[in-house]
């Protein structure tokens, strides 16, 4: 929010001089121009001379607008005031600066913001998202190019303390600028600092300067905001000295960067993500392109700090001390059970993890030709690359408080509802307040001498088990932005709004509003309809199906045209970029667009007239296309069917209209579409999808069934699925640089070998990877005549050793990689779902490009930032998988509670691990799985543990992998507060 008056006769020339050193150790001096300048505005609304003199209007014709307030800051004790923040500020309290407790009316000097961007990326976006907001009216003064506060370096100054004087070369400048013609008594002007030395020169200087926590003790209502303030900040403020003496480090210290970098060139040292097995949370594993098998870490010396999902650096161990995969299941409520007291012991090694490491060095001893084939090289985490810190949700650990006696701060410990990651230590005023609630709490730090990462308390989201606590639980965890649409992004929505229509006459109209529209194709006339899930209000598609008189058909897709209300580089395509995708939970669905597009003005609803992209196909009766056509359209949907009432039309034999006959002949290219693909070896993979009945009146969860596969699910997917292919070959022959595709590549034969293994142990049976052809085939073969669900339950095991499918950027990768193995495809893309993915905008926008319609921006003509897009767009995606997953998980287990007849409660199970200490079943009807302990199993001592045989023998029972079980399946909270399914074995 910055106004810049672009005038020649208002600035002065100065020069800034750089050394710029070369790879080669050359040093070149860079000498830059930049213009002062005595034209840039204070944006205070009460300040009379900028308001006369130096606002003008932008490029729309808009004159701009000063937006602080003339008596800012109520919320305070203190009288009316601006604040101007540092960069820690910003970097150490981001979350205080969102609140709505306090930090208004805030001056953002340019050199902050750019350091930000310097140091973090988040939090440089949340700043940027501040600036845009208009309730909390942040400002960025440029203080570089104005005349009165640009500063050079002195000798012998560091950048640091230039800065720092920068920043308060902008306070005193405000201070003076005010006090000369102001509408009223001018505000103060306040420097909010955490560094006690730029707190003092500011004194001396004149200027009011305040911490963190001074600021926040003015306010009239400060609430948890105290404890927002992370603990380093706190003894910044303070001036807190370090501790004297050394604290005994309890794990390793990282590498100096310069070994870290000098060791992953040299190929001593490798860089990877780390990943925390969900069932032993002292297991990682890190995949490099050095080793076939990805490199085990074991235990929390050797993990090292490092949470599951950081960037780290591994050093690999002796062979010596090369392992196999543990075959235990340990959980964090295990550990927090043998750790003891936080300042217990001289070790970070709990009696969990010491019976680990013994439990494989006596398998090693005892299996060692066995191990010998499984075995997979070993590392130590030497180094953090970066670091996947986010929120995170948990609630204060019961019997955590160490003082609960004590009016000031407490430590507690907070146990994280991803049960992978440590409880994080942090220090609170309302620790008893807090107890049996959700809260957020952000990660500053994790010392070698601490057995907790460091945090502190960001928000209380409500009562443990209340949906709106869990549903917001959810989103946070799996990072989905749900806040409500800014005012920037809604202003670029059809100001007629909901009242918007297609023009009528389409030469006269696009004429006098739009020359595009002149371009559409009118298709107003065809018996188009659309086929969903029941219930679908954001329809992004429909289809037709029409015979020629050629004796060919005419079968065509048509795409809800968000391009043409989503423009790039707008508010509103920034935020649909950001949000990636629609995210679909139980009881809501969190838009990645306004709802007045996506369930609107761009779905494709019935009895409506919208404009559509549309790809139409040319084919012979015997399914070949002989011609696609792609064009932008204007189309009228007949009819919208669910599945269920479409599949029901279909098979009606009285039913003889145009539009069932249309479904009728679309159904029939389904099938041999789907046979095409079939036989050039596309998988049919599995998963199981459930369905979860919530009552319309009181929300609750009733019923859970499996969802039902009708032919028309085939005939949907089949035309998106040709929509997509046909629509990345054109974008790619016209952009083979930056089209956006979606790859899928063929799995590491690394990753079958555990399911292959038992298959051939228990079922004499193996599955092929020689091509997705041979995987199929094979995969056909794996039946069990005794047990019909058995070819499903592999498919299900086999789907989950298969990579992710991936969005990215044409150039990023050779032709050959660009091959969609579960598909069977050479090329795709994602094109039909535009209301809920902006893969497909983008995929849009660049074929309206390839077929003349109108230019593509520039934006998507760039290999770097299309590379970005596919980045965050891949992130978004997985995110939103889980998010839903994790809220069927959560009504699954409200839904349980429910059930008051034990019969009821008695269902189907399949073992699809077994380990030394417990057993994992999937239990089909609520497309769930779930551990059993072993002490549910049976008597802990008469276990015996066959690893090879994939069985575990337990009081008089075998239970082995594949076996079929009946469980009685339970509503409970584990340790971390969560409702969740327990089973136990009948």
């Amino acid at each position: 929010m910055s106004a810049v008056k672009r005038a020649s006769n208002h600035s002065t020339l100065s020069q800034k001089v750089f050394v710029r050193t070369s790879k080669a150790g050359n040093a070149t001096k860079v000498v830059r121009e930049q213009y002062l300048r005595d034209d840039i505005p204070c944006s205070s609304q009460g300040c009379q001379y900028c308001k006369n003199n130096l606002y003008v209007a932008d490029a729309t014709g808009k004159r701009q607008e000063p937006i602080l307030e003339t008596q800012p800051n109520k919320t305070t004790k203190r009288g009316p005031h601006y604040l101007v923040v540092d960069t820690n500020i910003v970097l150490d309290g981001i979350d205080l600066l969102e609140s709505d407790k306090g930090f208004y009316d805030v001056i953002v000097p340019q050199i902050v913001l750019e350091e930000v961007r310097n140091r973090s990326l988040p939090i440089y976006a949340r700043l940027r998202a501040l600036t845009k907001n208009d309730d909390k009216r942040f400002y960025v003064f440029h203080n570089e190019y104005c005349k009165d506060t640009a500063v050079g370096r002195n000798k012998g100054e560091s950048i640091n303390d230039r800065n720092d004087r920068a920043i308060r070369k902008v306070c005193e400048f405000y201070t003076q600028h005010l006090g000369k013609d102001y509408n009223g008594t001018a505000p103060e002007v306040v420097l909010l600092s955490n560094d006690v030395n730029n707190r003092k020169l500011a004194k001396e200087e004149g200027i009011t300067a305040l911490g963190l926590k001074g600021y926040v003790s003015e306010l009239v209502d400060p609430g948890q905001l105290i404890d927002m303030i992370p603990q380093r900040a706190l003894e910044e403020e303070e001036g807190a000295k370090p501790k004297s003496g050394k604290s005994e480090a309890l794990y390793p210290e990282y590498y100096p960067m310069s070994r870290l970098l000098g060791g992953i060139k040299n190929g001593t040292l490798f860089q990877g993500n780390l990943t925390i097995s969900p069932y032993n949370v002292l297991e990682g594993s890190v995949s490099t392109k050095a080793y076939p098998k990805p490199l085990l870490i074991l235990g929390r010396q050797s993990l090292n700090r490092a949470f599951s999902g950081d960037q780290v650096v591994v050093e690999l161990l002796p062979k010596d001390k090369w392992k196999t995969p543990s075959t235990s299941v340990i959980e964090s409520e295990d550990l927090a059970a043998n750790e003891g007291g936080e300042e217990s012991g001289d070790t970070v090694m709990s009696e969990s993890e010491r019976k680990l490491l013994a439990d494989d060095a006596l398998k090693a001893h005892k299996n060692e030709a066995d191990a010998a084939e499984r075995v997979q090289p070993t590392a130590r985490v030497v180094g953090i690359i970066k670091r996947s810190w986010r929120y995170y949700v948990g609630h204060i650990a019961p019997g955590s408080i160490i003082d609960d006696v004590s009016r000031g701060p407490r430590s507690v410990l907070v146990a994280l509802m991803d049960k992978t990651l440590p409880r994080v230590r942090i220090r609170t005023r309302q620790a008893a307040a807090l107890q049996g609630r959700r809260i957020v709490v952000a990660v500053d730090s994790w010392p070698a001498d601490s057995r907790h990462p460091e945090g502190h308390f960001c928000r209380d989201l409500g009562p443990i088990e209340s949906k709106q606590a869990e549903t917001e639980a959810l989103l946070l965890e799996h990072d989905v932005e749900y806040r409500p649409f800014t005012k920037a992004v809604l202003d670029c929505l059809p100001a007629e709004g909901p009242d918007w229509k297609v023009p009528q006459d389409l030469v006269k109209e696009a004429a006098e509003k739009d020359p595009l529209v002149a371009k559409r194709r009118d298709l107003r006339h065809l018996n188009i309809c659309s086929i969903d899930p029941p219930g679908c209000q954001d329809i992004d598609d429909a289809l037709h199906a029409r015979v020629l008189p050629n004796g060919n058909y005419e079968l065509g897709v048509h795409i809800a045209d968000v391009t043409h209300f989503v423009k790039p580089d707008t508010a509103l395509d920034q935020e649909g970029a950001s949000r990636g995708t629609s995210v679909y939970l139980v009881d809501k669905r969190i838009d990645m667009l306004p709802m007045l597009l996506g369930t609107n003005l761009c779905s494709i609803n019935p009895y409506v007239e919208r404009y559509a992209f549309s790809v139409l196909w040319e084919m012979t009766p015997d399914g070949k296309i002989v011609n696609t056509d792609f064009t932008k359209s204007i189309i009228s949907s007949r009819e919208a069917f669910s599945y269920a009432e479409a599949q029901a039309r279909i098979d009606d034999p009285s039913k003889t209209d145009e539009l069932t006959e249309g479904m009728r002949v679309l159904l029939k290219f389904s099938k041999q579409l789907k046979q095409g693909r079939i036989d050039a070896g596309a998988l049919n993979l599995a998963s199981p999808e459930v369905k979860v009945h919530i009552d319309s009146e009181t929300s609750d969860p009733g019923e859970v069934e499996v969802k039902e596969l009708l032919e028309t699910n085939s005939l949907v997917e089949e035309f998106m699925l040709l929509a997509n292919t046909s629509v990345a070959k054109k974008i790619y022959e016209s952009f083979p640089q930056t089209a956006m595709l979606r790859r899928h590549g063929a799995p590491p034969a690394t990753n079958f070998e555990t399911l292959n293994d038992q298959l051939r142990t228990i079922k004499g049976m193996s599955i092929s990877l020689e091509s997705s052809k041979a995987l199929a085939d094979s995969l056909d073969k794996c039946i069990d005549p005794n047990e019909p669900f058995f070819n499903t339950l592999v498919r299900i095991v086999a789907t989950r050793s298969m990579l992710a499918a991936e969005y990215f950027s044409s150039g990023s990768y050779a032709y050959p990689e660009f091959r969609h193995y579960g598909l069977a495809s050479e090329i795709y893309t994602h094109f039909t779902s535009p209301i809920r993915r902006y893969a497909d905008v983008v995929a849009h926008r660049q074929l309206a490009a390839a077929i003349g319609y109108e230019p593509l921006h520039q934006s998507h003509r760039e290999k770097d930032h299309m590379e970005s897009i596919c980045k965050n767009i891949n992130v978004r995606h997985r995110n939103a998988q889980f998010a839903g997953r994790a809220s069927i998980e959560y009504f699954v287990g409200q839904a349980l509670k429910n059930v008051t007849k034990e019969e009821d409660a008695i269902h189907e199970g399949y073992v699809i691990k077994v380990f030394n200490n417990g057993v994992v079943v999937l239990v089909p009807k609520y497309g769930l799985e779930a551990l059993i302990h072993i002490d549910d199993l049976g008597d802990a001592e008469t276990a015996v543990f066959n690893e090879k045989e994939y069985k575990l023998d337990i009081s008089g029972k075998s239970i082995r992998v594949f076996d079929k079980v009946k469980v009685k399946v339970e509503s409970y909270k584990d340790k971390q507060e969560k409702r969740k399914v327990k089973m136990v074995l009948l």
